[in-house]
């Protein structure tokens, strides 16, 4: 069963590490990825550049209205994107508990919607 597991972080909590502890951390993520990779549960990822560089698009008056940032009202900001392969929601769960990331902020896990990604597959493969 396929999980994407979006990561948050708190960008200004992470800029207050020294580069040391930020190296430090990353590299306990990869090395949980690379163990994740071994045992047949990572996927795929990315991570994603500050959320100063993002911008919301919305409907606005029958117009697309072009936002910058994700105008959210929280000090969390989506940091990347884990997809994951568990037998069930509490292997997803168990694997990404144990997550380095964790220390940083959230991760939120979903259940892919395989209905709809088959749907996708299909018109890809049509395309």
């Amino acid at each position: 069963m396929k999980f994407v597991c979006l990561g948050y972080i708190d960008e200004t909590r992470f800029a207050d590490l020294t580069q040391a502890q930020r190296d430090e951390t990353m590299e306990a993520c990869f090395a949980y990825d690379d163990e994740l990779r071994r045992g047949g549960h990572f996927i795929g990822g990315e991570a994603l550049q500050s959320a100063r560089n993002a911008v919301t698009l919305r409907i606005k008056e029958g117009k697309v209205d072009v936002t910058d940032g994700p105008y959210a009202e929280t000090k969390e900001v989506l940091g990347g994107i884990l997809l994951l392969e568990a037998n069930d929601l509490n292997h997803a769960i168990a694997l990404m508990s144990q997550h380095p990331g964790v220390t940083v902020g959230p991760f939120e896990i979903r259940p892919a919607d395989a209905q709809i990604n088959a749907m996708i597959a299909a018109r890809q493969t049509n395309a």
